[in-house]
């Protein structure tokens, strides 16, 4: 945590404890104590709980980073208990007018201090209990989530065989640092729309910048759960979203003109309604962190080189493999059990035209056991071909210039906070998405110069770190190399345990599983 986050954690809760102070005052007075306890910060709390009965060591918690808040708010609804105030209203204007409603009950001539006897006499209806009880348990839960962690279902394959579609994750905030919410107004347990619809679940009336406590590195191979970058403006209906990415789109429909696909979705909403989305409500995504930033990546034949460094390879991650046997029969249980191949999945497994030759789509194990158990006379990666000219290029960063592919691509440098680009024809294409969009400039190049929010210079410094996320199944997985770089400001957390899996029936073996 920065000293500046240090800072507005410690300002908001001086803000909670003083702004109510002058209503304090009056409510004090009322109790018989000394109205000029109540404009001492923090002291008033250690009051409050006096006045209302309540145990002593609640005064500490009110320091506890974000928890103290709510701690704070409870206190204050003990605190107008003793003036006769039950009713539910009465308890939410405590917490979200505190300072007028103090006022309120401190320096009208009606309200009067009953003391705790009133208290201890009163007894809630049953409908107000479930009430109670409803409300913490939505504002515990919400806080879990926030700040602890979150439940994550595999939606897709790209992950396999790590992650399977239907595992049920628990993602960790605290590896990363929990991320404060941009939109903090949203109906809890739900992500960016109402159940059932595409309305939104949440109000930008108030939003917060990027501010992330306790932060920790994240490392090279992590799983990590992000919001996809590519997501900030989606078509909003069903068969669009994320599956079908708006930049993707209008690069299509443009064919390769991105802006002339942009004007001819623009100008038919009807069939493209588009929607404009904050970080925290972009889709979540969850990959493995292959670079971090600072790295240069390049993928040569499908593997991912860092800093020319030899690749890690996932045990179980995926990519097909054209594999030629020695001519022996091939037996469908061998496969499955030895090498976890399905021979009824065509996306598994595939004949070729050339006799005892076959793609296979296997993990590294399975590989690996092929080639010593010399299953196999050849086993040859399969490599897509370089993007020809006369076709829409799909890979970041989308032009003809550098003519990656899936399979052959980079090497790119991953931007590092604090470090200086400089910023060339050649690169302009991979970096102005991060310096534009994601750090917030005007960015231009005309005339063969630069030009940055209105300035003429080469040189850019990043404020943010930047990483490099790729699925485990290689040819099956929409990531990085589709859509650039993830910022700091969209890392969620970590994949950390599977804790229930489903397929017609519970896996039982990837229960409780970590993840690595």
């Amino acid at each position: 945590m920065t000293s500046y986050q240090i800072l507005i954690i410690a300002f908001i809760s001086f803000l909670l404890v003083f702004l109510p102070a002058p209503g304090m005052y009056g409510m004090f007075k009322k109790a018989g104590v000394p109205g000029w306890k109540a404009l001492i910060p923090f002291y008033n709390v250690g009051v409050i709980l006096d006045i209302a009965k309540r145990p002593r060591h609640w005064f500490f918690w009110q320091f506890i980073p974000i928890v103290g808040w709510f701690v704070v708010l409870g206190i204050y609804i003990e605190f107008v208990k003793p003036f006769g105030k039950f009713k539910f209203w009465e308890h939410v204007l405590t917490v979200l007018a505190s300072p007028l409603y103090f006022a309120y009950i401190g320096y009208n001539k009606t309200d009067r201090f009953l003391g705790v006897e009133v208290v201890k006499a009163h007894r809630k209806s049953a409908v107000r209990e479930w009430v109670d009880a409803g409300i913490f348990a939505v504002v515990a839960a919400t806080l879990i989530r926030m700040f602890v962690f979150e439940a994550y279902t595999i939606p897709t394959g790209s992950m396999e065989k790590t992650l399977l579609i239907n595992d049920f994750l628990f993602v960790s905030k605290w590896t990363y640092g929990p991320r404060l919410p941009n939109t903090p107004l949203a109906l809890p347990f739900v992500h960016h729309s109402l159940p059932g619809s595409n309305a939104k679940s949440y109000s930008e009336l108030i939003t917060l910048p990027y501010i992330r406590w306790f932060e920790s590195p994240v490392h090279r191979n992590d799983v990590v759960v992000f919001n996809f970058p590519a997501g900030d403006t989606v078509i909003n209906t069903d068969e669009y979203q994320s599956q079908n990415p708006y930049y993707d789109v209008i690069r299509v429909l443009g064919n390769g003109n991105a802006d002339m696909g942009r004007n001819l979705v623009l100008s038919d909403p009807d069939t493209y309604p588009l929607v404009v989305r904050p970080v925290d409500k972009q889709e979540n995504y969850i990959k493995r962190c292959v670079a971090i930033s600072g790295d240069t990546l390049q993928i040569k034949d499908g593997l991912a080189y860092i800093n020319s460094q030899a690749p890690f390879l996932p045990p179980y991650s995926q990519t097909y493999y054209i594999v030629e046997t020695n001519g022996q029969q091939l037996d469908d249980e061998v496969l499955k059990e030895e090498y976890d191949i399905s021979t009824d999945n065509e996306d598994e497994f595939r004949p070729t035209n050339q006799p005892g030759t076959y793609r296979m789509l296997l993990t590294n194990i399975a590989k690996d056991k092929m080639e010593k158990n010399k299953f196999a006379k050849k086993i040859t990666a399969e490599v897509q071909p370089i993007t020809s000219s006369n076709t829409v290029p799909m890979v970041y960063p989308y032009d003809t210039l550098h003519n990656w592919t899936q399979d052959n691509y980079g090497p790119i440098w991953i931007p590092k906070k604090g470090a200086a680009l400089m910023l060339t024809p050649e690169n302009y294409s991979i970096y102005e998405r991060a310096i534009r969009t994601y750090e917030h400039n005007k960015l231009e190049y005309r005339d063969g110069k630069f030009y940055i929010n209105d300035q003429q210079t080469d040189r850019y410094v990043f404020k943010m770190n930047y990483f490099w996320m790729m699925g485990d199944n290689r040819h099956q997985s929409q990531d990085s190399r589709y859509w650039g770089f993830v910022p700091e400001d969209h890392i969620v957390g970590s994949a950390s345990l599977i804790w229930m899996s489903w397929n017609h029936g519970i896996r039982w073996k990837r229960l409780f599983k970590t993840i690595k």
